[in-house]
């Protein structure tokens, strides 16, 4: 069996748009269940472009996801597209390189920006940072400019789209002061949203 339980995809994504899109069709496309965290990752090397990479809740279904996935990615219609799992690569090398990159960064929980995680729904409208940290995989809140935490009872007004980042092992969430005192999310919907029904 496989013991390493994160996906890497590199499909040469341009944007976090496209990225946040092909994070969220492969997650409804290979049935992938809750617990599943799935974050963007930036690619540094040859064309700066950005991959996706997917830890998956149970290490059982890494084979079988995997199995799924190559087949996905081999289907006529499906542009070059790199997969990486362990030392397991798919695709053209240099894709199959970037999603390696992803994998070990978000393996070492050193990088990476999630879109899909445990609680995500949650966090919509209003909502003050305990219940973020109580209801959601966020583990720690920073406000920019501001080296200690906010209080438990600030309001983030979440705009229904908040991406923490891996940093330090911490699932972390970077937030900026905004109007009526509330708090806010560093990264605006606009234009990284990919689309209404996927939040």
């Amino acid at each position: 069996m496989t013991q390493h339980t994160v996906l890497g995809i590199d499909a040469g994504s341009v944007s976090l748009r496209e990225a946040d899109h092909l994070l969220h069709h492969l997650v409804d496309r290979l049935g992938l269940p809750a617990g599943t965290v799935g974050c963007t990752n930036l690619i540094r090397t040859g064309r700066p472009h950005t991959a996706i990479s997917l830890a998956l809740a149970d290490p059982e279904a890494a084979d079988p996801t995997w199995e799924r996935l190559t087949a996905l990615l081999t289907a006529p219609d499906q542009p070059p597209t790199g997969a990486a799992l362990g030392s397991l690569q798919h695709g053209p090398s240099h894709l199959a390189h970037g999603a390696a990159l992803a994998t070990t960064e978000h393996t070492d929980r050193t990088a990476g920006r999630a879109v899909v995680y445990p609680g995500v729904e949650h966090l919509t409208g209003t909502v003050t940072v305990g219940e973020v940290l109580a209801r959601s995989a966020i583990t720690r809140i920073a406000v920019l400019g501001s080296p200690p935490g906010p209080d438990a009872a600030a309001r983030i007004a979440t705009r229904d789209h908040v991406r923490p980042e891996w940093r330090g092992g911490e699932l972390t969430l970077t937030l900026v002061p905004a109007a009526g005192g509330l708090l806010a999310p560093f990264e605006v919907p606009n234009p990284t949203s990919c689309c209404s029904n996927h939040g």
